[in-house]
């Protein structure tokens, strides 16, 4: 009954957001220019699959619900296992990224990243092994690796310790990965997610930088949980500040009582095929964190802000037994990557909040979706568009 459930809802959820309105679509302006999904796809190779849980209703009953979670799963280079460049960053640390110690002593990403509720990073992590078991992904006899599994919490619309995501569903997240666009909102890991005191969740954007004769990709894909309402900033313009007495989040009773507004967390999965080396990374991943403040982030002492930025450059790279030579990005041709960076998590965030549809969860907790009226209204109020 749980898998059919599942199943009628995913396929609603498909159709649905086959429709679903981006940022740019409503009207909202942005610096820099796309690439042709605006999506962290827009990097050759890096695909991107759900799972998504909506079940029940009503008073939270642990174990039964209601249920309003999912999972992530972001490929660097598709099915391919060959590892990737990469370095992360922690701008507040209440959080959890599992497998980034060796990320930051190697200098390289070897698994695909997953991204769910905070208390269900030990099932992802462990049926991401038993995948790659099943499909026989790493082709080394003898292999060992530390899966990367990030989370944000989702405790106010989900029954977070009831522990609804399954290994089936880290399993449905896996193998639908996929390249072209991809579905934002309320979905996979991004579900049951608030923002900036409306409804977030999974939302991404690209830039296409051109530098000297070359055109270089950076997409972004963010699970957005985090900030408080007041300072939700849009091109300039304080919307939170303007929409503070407008549709706020009912809450009737939380799982977790010392929650405080503010508390979420955000996860940003960064993507190039700039040829950065791991050092260079980490300073792509820093910038992450000013796209975040752009929009009202402030690094709340609840929140975990935690960002990994990988390069599908250099695929010759990884090697246990050779040496090799790799291509480097010069550190004075950088600033633009930079701005494209922090360009592409700003819109990001703002495609999640506009993808995203109200939704109701345990205890009747409701927390509403961006008006897109209102928001023009006060765009257009502001002087940003006509």
């Amino acid at each position: 009954m749980r898998t059919s459930l599942i199943v009628a809802i995913l396929l609603t959820q498909t159709m649905s957001y086959a429709q679903k309105p981006r940022a740019r679509d409503i009207g909202i302006p942005f610096e820099g220019t796309p690439g042709k999904y605006n999506a962290i796809t827009d990097v050759k190779g890096v695909e991107v699959g759900f799972s998504t849980i909506i079940e029940g209703e009503g008073k939270n009953i642990i174990g039964k619900g209601p249920a309003r979670t999912g999972v992530t799963a972001i490929f660097p280079r598709g099915q391919s296992s060959v590892p990737v460049y990469a370095n992360w960053y922690t701008l507040n640390g209440n959080g959890e990224m599992t497998g980034t110690t060796w990320v930051t002593e190697s200098g390289f990403l070897e698994t695909p990243i997953m991204i769910t509720n905070t208390n269900s990073v030990g099932v992802c992590r462990d049926a991401m092994l038993k995948w790659f078991v099943q499909k026989n992904w790493i082709k080394e006899e003898g292999w060992y690796t530390y899966p990367v599994v990030a989370e944000t919490w989702d405790g106010v619309l989900n029954d977070i310790y009831g522990f609804h995501v399954t290994e089936a569903n880290a399993f449905e997240a896996l193998n639908t990965a996929k390249s072209g666009p991809v579905q934002e909102g309320n979905i996979g890991g991004g579900t049951g997610m608030r923002c900036l005191g409306f409804k977030g969740g999974t939302g991404t954007a690209s830039r296409l930088i051109r530098i000297g004769d070359s055109t270089y990709t950076i997409g972004v894909l963010v699970q957005s949980n985090f900030g408080q309402k007041k300072n939700l900033t849009i091109d300039g313009v304080p919307i939170g500040i303007e929409l503070k007495d407008t549709l706020n989040s009912v809450v009737h009773k939380l799982a977790q009582s010392h929650y405080q507004e503010g508390d979420g967390s955000i996860i940003v999965v960064l993507a190039t095929d700039a040829p950065l080396l791991p050092h260079q990374l980490k300073r792509i991943a820093q910038r992450i964190a000013l796209g975040v403040g752009k929009v009202g982030g402030r690094g709340e002492n609840g929140s975990g802000d935690i960002f990994i930025a990988f390069s599908t450059a250099n695929p010759g790279a990884f090697n246990r037994q050779k040496v090799v030579s790799v291509k480097q990005f010069p550190n004075d041709q950088i600033n633009p990557l930079f701005e494209g960076t922090v360009q592409s998590v700003e819109e990001a965030i703002i495609n999640a909040m506009v993808a995203a549809d109200t939704m109701t969860g345990v205890n009747g907790n409701t927390t509403y979706a961006l008006p897109h009226d209102k928001v023009m209204e006060l765009l257009r109020k502001y002087g940003r568009v006509k």
